[in-house]
């Protein structure tokens, strides 16, 4: 049995694991948590990218829009982490083989990978074009792929419990 694979079952047999599976009540409240965490992830990152696509906000620079909501994004994110890990945890071992979890942490790299790139490049002279109605192109490139990643996300995401 390969180590991760190992690691799974190892997760899925604790008791801490089983608990969460098998309580009327762990799973769903830390599914719901998790849910409502993502949304909130997932609104103010579009709140971002929709303002790099000029299609909200125009008249308010990225950079005013940005210090408003990434608080909130980064909040998401710590909850859907740790609730995420919770319910990977009680169910490790059927995740371990489900095509849809797998998807969903290739698109959670490359989602975590963009804000990284575009940090690193593009958005260092934000205070050049954030007044500018619409961003240039490799910020628009950016906030498209932001989108269309973090939906994959959600889509393989509500997809695990399918397969």
């Amino acid at each position: 049995m390969p180590l991760l694979q190992h690691l799974c079952q190892l997760l899925y047999d604790s008791a801490f694991g089983t608990m969460i599976r098998e309580s009327n009540n762990a799973f769903p409240i830390i599914e719901s948590i998790h849910v409502l965490s993502i949304t909130l992830l997932f609104g103010t990152i579009a709140i971002l990218d929709l303002r790099m696509l000029g299609l909200v906000l125009r008249p308010i620079p990225l950079t005013r829009v940005a210090r408003a909501v990434l608080p909130l994004t980064w909040s998401g994110f710590a909850v859907s982490f740790v609730s995420g890990f919770l319910l990977f945890w009680a169910e490790a071992a059927k995740n371990y083989s489900n095509p849809a979890f797998r998807a969903k942490l290739i698109l959670l790299v490359l989602a975590g990978l963009n804000p990284l790139i575009f940090h690193t490049t593009i958005y260092r002279r934000v205070h050049q074009w954030e007044s500018l109605h619409i961003s240039p192109w490799r910020a628009r490139a950016a906030a498209i792929a932001s989108l269309s990643l973090w939906s994959g996300v959600i889509i393989a995401g509500r997809a695990i419990a399918y397969f």
